[in-house]
Formats: C-alpha cells, structure tokens, sequence
C-alpha cells in the first residue's frame, strides 16, 4: 500500500471557500475514482492557508491508472479551474507506510 498526501497552498483567506468548492463539486467527482480518503485537513497552526489531502492505493500502478482515470473525466476538467484560481502551490508526496503502521 502507498498514500498520497497533496499539500495545496492557497490564496490568503481561501480555505473555506476552496473547501466549499471541493466538497461541493471535487469530492463527488474525485471518491468514486480515486478509491480510498484517507483524510482531508486545512492548518491551523505552522504554514497556514493550506489544505492537505491524502490518498491510499494498493501499488504505485492503480495510483497512475486512478489518477489517469481522472484526469480523463470530463466533469474533474470543468472543475478543477474553480479551484486553480485559489491554488498559488502544489506539493505532492508518496508515502510507504511502516510495518507497525495502522494503515498498511
């Protein structure tokens, strides 16, 4: 298993209308293809304006077919320049889990 985590800095004061926006519009369009929400978080303390989201998948492989899925759909296309404009950076991390972890 493998857990993509996505850090999205945003625009000053845009978390609550880019969480709005995803739960809204993203979220259903984004779940039944990608799988498995880990989580969905925004922060509170450290970095703020950020929104981090992850991801869990069997193997780097269903990632890429999951993400190429997506990238495919044409209702995420429509979307996704909804939310473009409150993004300023992306950041995107695979993580492997330990053997001790709860998620494995």
């Amino acid at each position: 298993m493998i857990v993509e985590q996505r850090t999205y800095t945003l625009e000053v004061g845009a978390v609550a209308e880019y969480l709005r926006l995803y739960e809204a519009e993203g979220l259903p369009i984004q779940e039944p293809i990608l799988g498995h929400l880990v989580g969905y978080f925004s922060t509170e303390v450290g970095p703020l304006n950020r929104v981090v989201h992850m991801w869990a998948y069997e193997s780097f492989a269903e990632r890429s077919e999951r993400r190429a899925r997506l990238a495919a759909d044409e209702r995420w296309r429509a979307f996704v320049p909804k939310l473009r404009e409150l993004v300023q950076a992306q950041e995107t991390v695979i993580l492997s889990p330990a053997p001790f972890s709860p998620i494995r």
